[in-house]
């Protein structure tokens, strides 16, 4: 088995490193995994999930407590409130760093103190599925590696990737309007280093297969410390060419594949997360041949559907939907609505007309959101992604401003997004709608902060506790839908789905079990008026009991209609 895994780890390293002995690199990074002739070999096609997976994403010091480590209160915080909510935890960059709230990180191998210590993260992946980003595109500017970089020996000094300025990089994709290049003094002159990013985050060289190397070691060392689920951050990125975009290379592709040939190796039933943050046709690449990421994001989902929820047309998202590939077996989408970044702009590329976008943001601006920009190959800036809490980027429309259905759009949105095919993953603050923090952008100068706010343990327990707090409203009919979610077979992140066709102020689409003998019709109001629903229009099986899930209603009469108030959503399902 060794052997064959041996040859397969040399034919996708002979692609990345054709000057390379790649047998000998082979050997390598098979013995620092610590892999022989007894890996498993894992299944092809397994799906790692089913329809009780839910996730929840954080930092680890969102919720605190004085005089108490973070990630001891949010362990009190899963146990308490979540246990029988979510089964998987995303928690964002745990590590020493230096800028980007983590994501400049110093050291890969140990844990932030001011947070906790590895025994609080094993003690959080003993109960639940842990995810932790491996920043792998880019590394801090105060690291220990680029220390080394700039003193020229070794771990490191080879290990940034490095251009000229008379190169040609006009084609270069940038995500920022930040310089691409920083000069920086070493010990033998001046060096310029590929930051793709900002300055103090400056690009890894994988062309070097020491770096790969270096990283396989870290990825062994996370998986002994619990952590099966590996999120690629900005991997899209990873190789670099000049005279080239050089953003999804094939070597990137490569690297993915090699990566998750070793991973699943080490764990049969590790899972590998790419975040691109690209156009979705770009964004589906990584799935390969299902051997590159287990899961994508479903990057277009969260402005097409907060675009349908504020101009009460669901025309766009119902074209995308319809236009999305079923996932293949052992692969599958993560769902999300917010993140601890914003509300990307780029996946609309190709969806949404440029006009349509500015309408959008536009509205976001109108309901106290910010907006990113990135600079493009011909020197323009163009909006990038949305700064906003997802509770008030929903508080109005597009037309009339805000309203008083906020609440009601909120909770139509997850409850679309709990339906969808993919495993749904919910933002802290989202879970806990939290509003836009003006106070912390101002604090820090970043827009990426209006959503990135914390919350002390025992003012978010009296609030939960509140029955007139919108954050109790919110957490509490979230948890109930997860919670119905769960229970679905035909909310297996792989069953299957089709798009309904009910008009544009209708969202519709059915799923069905793998098995076949569950169906769930999930329709939704997208819009502030109340609007009938045919059911002869959705074609009921006329042999089977109907209700829906959400209210517990049984439908009595397949010839009749619903009538659905704003924002309201129906789970009918022929089995309870």
């Amino acid at each position: 088995m060794s052997n064959t895994l041996h040859h397969k780890l040399v034919t996708m390293l002979d692609v990345v490193y054709p000057t390379v002995d790649t047998d000998v690199l082979a050997q390598r990074l098979l013995e620092t995994m610590g892999l022989g002739s007894d890996a498993p070999s894992p299944l092809a096609h397994q799906n790692n999930w089913d329809e009780s997976d839910v996730m929840l994403i954080t930092y680890a010091d969102t919720v605190q407590r004085r005089d108490e480590k973070p990630l001891r209160i949010l362990f009190q915080f899963l146990e308490d409130c979540l246990q029988d909510t979510v089964s998987a935890v995303h928690i964002l960059p745990f590590f020493p760093y230096s800028s980007d709230d983590g994501f400049s990180v110093m050291d890969y191998l140990a844990v932030n103190e001011s947070h906790g210590d590895w025994d609080d993260i094993e003690r959080i992946a003993g109960k639940y599925k842990l995810m932790a980003d491996l920043v792998i595109n880019h590394m801090s500017a105060r690291s220990r590696w680029f220390e080394n970089f700039k003193k020229r020996i070794d771990p490191g000094k080879d290990y940034f990737f490095e251009a000229r300025p008379t190169d040609d990089l006009s084609a270069v994709v940038r995500p920022r309007t930040s310089p691409l290049l920083n000069a920086v003094q070493t010990d033998d002159g001046e060096r310029y280093v590929w930051c793709t990013f900002s300055e103090d985050q400056v690009d890894l060289n994988f062309a070097n297969p020491r770096v790969l190397n270096e990283f396989v070691g870290i990825i062994r060392y996370y998986l002994e410390r619990g952590i099966t689920i590996f999120r690629l951050d900005a991997v899209a990125f990873l190789w670099k060419e000049v005279g080239t975009p050089s953003i999804h290379l094939q070597q990137t592709h490569e690297l993915i594949k090699i990566l998750r040939l070793l991973i699943e190796h080490h764990t049969p039933y590790a899972v590998v997360i790419t975040e691109t943050n690209v156009p979705n046709r770009e964004n589906l690449t990584y799935f390969g041949n299902a051997n590159e990421a287990h899961v994508i994001y479903n990057f277009s989902l969260p402005p097409l559907l907060i675009n349908t929820l504020v101009t009460g047309n669901c025309r766009h998202l119902k074209t995308w939907l319809m236009s999305m590939p079923p996932a293949q077996m052992g692969t599958t989408y993560l769902n999300f609505i917010a993140s601890h970044d914003g509300v990307g702009l780029r996946p609309t590329d190709g969806l949404l007309a440029e006009e349509e976008k500015q309408r959008l943001i536009n509205t976001m601006e109108s309901f106290g959101g910010k907006v990113s920009y990135r600079r493009t190959p011909d020197g323009k800036d163009q909006p990038y992604e949305m700064n906003v809490a997802l509770f008030d980027a929903l508080k109005g429309t597009a037309e009339r401003g805000a309203d008083h259905w906020q609440l009601h759009r909120f909770l139509c949105a997850h409850t679309i997004m709990l339906a969808l095919e993919g495993i749904p993953a919910f933002y802290i603050h989202s879970l806990l709608g939290t509003e836009n923090d003006r106070e912390r952008v101002e604090n820090t100068g970043r827009l990426r902060s209006i959503n990135r706010g914390q919350w002390n343990l025992d003012r978010l327990e009296a609030e939960l506790a509140d029955p007139l707090s919108h954050h109790h409203k919110v957490f509490t009919e979230l948890r109930r839908l997860i919670a119905i979610r769960r229970r679905q077979p035909a909310f297996h992140p792989n069953a299957t789905q089709f798009t309904l066709h009910l008009g544009l102020q209708l969202f519709g689409f059915w799923r069905q079990s793998m098995a076949r003998h569950q169906s769930i019709f999930c329709i939704h109001n997208i819009s502030d008026e109340v609007q009938q629903v045919s059911l002869g229009d959705i074609n009921l099986i006329g042999t089977d009991q109907w209700q829906d899930l959400i209210s517990g209603l049984k439908i009595e009469d397949l010839s009749g209609s619903l009538t659905l108030k704003p924002y309201q959503s129906v789970w009918l399902s022929n089995r309870e």
